[in-house]
């Protein structure tokens, strides 16, 4: 008898072994249980015999778990919904899922809520339990969602029933319990003049190329410019059989250029006094790109953005900034400048900062792609500008960024302020194939880096090195360092220019 227990201790053993070898190499999260049997009860716990390589907890912890029981690990999961389906699967044999799966934690430093798909199959004598984290990929694609006006729908022919994400009925103000729009319901809903459009995009399709038309709707009393992203699955003899669309809500783009045009109309016409000029030059400044009038949190940094236009009447200039904490965690910081004066330069100012907020909507983290990017529309555009685009990681603290034809960016540390080494990079649409290389200094707490146009530093008239009183400012804050750092520079860099605008982004590293 004991020779049997030995085999068979063997035996389960060996059998653990390769159990673990698998799961080692599977990517995805799964972990295998085994019941563990106590006073008389066949499964009072359960243990964990094997889990894969990409098997990590809310807390971290990976293989090092082999070995221990649930209820000392997750002693709060101990008689819930999850650990009576384990034992439903245990005794009948058959596979069983908990969707939406909320599992809580009152622990300090871990995410109090968590949301899973779980999936339990009886293998082996035990259970092999496959996890989905729900609630991160949730939230990344909400917020993926609602920083771009963006929605994806996905249409089956053969079933005739569409899946709509929540950025669809948010574009379309529908209340996701009564599901999405059906084909009649939308066609209605497309204003009469459009509807050339939509036979032009399901002419497209059908010729098997991507279709991208922007289209009136007027889903809940309102006009809305939805942009229309389109493409055809099909089977191997070519049949359709799905319609996979992404979405985005362009009206405030549409109207933005409409009051451009608007504006540029009432200067040329000459129907405005100089005084209103100027304050056409800043309904536009808000219109575009509003100015915080405080420093501001992005993570890991403090920042400030100062815009002073032209003191010349009518001296409506192309200088643009943007800075923001992105759904990733990262932040992007990007100054530019549109070459010439008037409206004009301002409608292109305001093409190439809703370009970039676009392109950082669908997850374009490299300063190279959006700068080129930006070049290529620039081309199309036949206009010529400057601009830096970085991204900060705050756990690094590295500063990824490039440049085209624009000034590098100055860093103050300590007392000393000098300029960030320069990549190379032509300005913006000097040539259709320029490339935008980048460097990734690593920055330190209290660091002070400024991003600027050149109204800052350049005059017409005769003045002393303005670029070297800018450098001695910065040394100054940068050596005493605190939290009134950015709003004192404010007010040393608040110096209009007659002939040009001044834009500048200065940004703190926090400890």
């Amino acid at each position: 008898m004991a020779d049997q227990g030995g085999r068979a201790a063997a035996a389960a053993g060996a059998v653990e072994a390769v159990v673990r070898e698998v799961l080692a190499v599977v990517p995805a999260g799964c972990t295998w249980l085994l019941p563990v049997p106590d006073d008389g009860r066949p499964v009072a716990d359960f243990r964990i015999a094997a889990t894969s390589g990409e098997g990590y907890d809310i807390y971290g912890r990976g293989v090092e778990r082999v070995g221990e029981r649930l209820s000392e690990l997750y002693p709060s999961m101990v008689d819930g919904p999850l650990w009576q389906l384990y034992h439903e699967v245990l005794s009948t044999g058959s596979s069983g899922r908990l969707a939406d799966f909320r599992y809580a934690e009152k622990r300090a430093g871990v995410v109090a809520d968590s949301l899973f798909d779980v999936h339990v199959h009886r293998v082996l004598g035990g259970l092999l339990v496959a996890w989905e984290r729900l609630d991160e990929d949730r939230r990344r694609l909400e917020r993926t969602e609602l920083l771009g006006s963006l929605g994806w729908a996905e249409y089956d022919l053969a079933s005739g029933l569409s899946q709509w994400s929540p950025g669809m009925y948010r574009i379309f103000e529908r209340d996701p319990a009564l599901g999405p729009l059906s084909r009649a319901e939308q066609s209605a809903a497309i204003l009469p003049d459009d509807n050339m459009l939509r036979e032009a995009a399901w002419q497209t399709l059908d010729s098997g190329a991507s279709s991208d038309v922007t289209v009136r709707f007027q889903p809940a009393g309102t006009v809305k410019y939805l942009r229309i992203l389109s493409d055809v699955s099909r089977d191997a003899d070519g049949a359709p059989l799905k319609i996979h669309a992404v979405v985005q809500d362009v009206t405030a783009r549409v109207d933005s250029r409409t009051a451009i045009e608007r504006l540029s109309d009432q200067v040329r016409t000459r129907e405005m006094t100089a005084l209103a000029e100027h304050r056409l030059a800043g309904q536009l400044q808000n219109l575009i790109q509003p100015v915080p009038r405080a420093p501001f949190p992005l993570a890991g940094l403090e920042a400030m953005v100062n815009y002073l236009p032209a003191e010349s009447a009518a001296r409506v200039g192309g200088d643009w900034y943007h800075a923001q904490t992105l759904p990733d965690g990262q932040v992007v910081l990007a100054v530019g400048d549109v070459t010439g004066h008037g409206l004009d330069a301002a409608s292109g100012m305001a093409h190439l900062r809703f370009a970039l907020v676009a392109w950082l909507s669908i997850g374009i983290r490299d300063p190279a792609v959006l700068l080129g990017n930006l070049n290529r529309l620039c081309g199309q555009l036949a206009i010529t500008g400057t601009a830096v685009v970085a991204f900060y990681d705050p756990a690094t603290r590295v500063l990824c960024w490039g440049r085209a034809g624009h000034m590098a960016p100055l860093l103050s540390r300590a007392g000393e302020t000098g300029p960030l080494d320069r990549p190379a990079g032509l300005l913006l649409g000097a040539g259709e194939d320029s490339a935008y290389p980048v460097l990734t200094p690593r920055l330190r707490p209290g660091d002070l880096v400024l991003f600027y146009t050149d109204g800052l530093v350049e005059r017409r008239a005769p003045d002393n090195d303005l670029l070297e009183q800018v450098r001695a400012m910065l040394s100054a804050l940068s050596a005493a360092p605190g939290e009134q750092t950015l709003p004192r520079l404010r007010g040393l860099l608040h110096r209009p220019n007659p002939d040009d605008d001044t834009c500048t982004l200065a940004v703190r590293v926090l400890p």
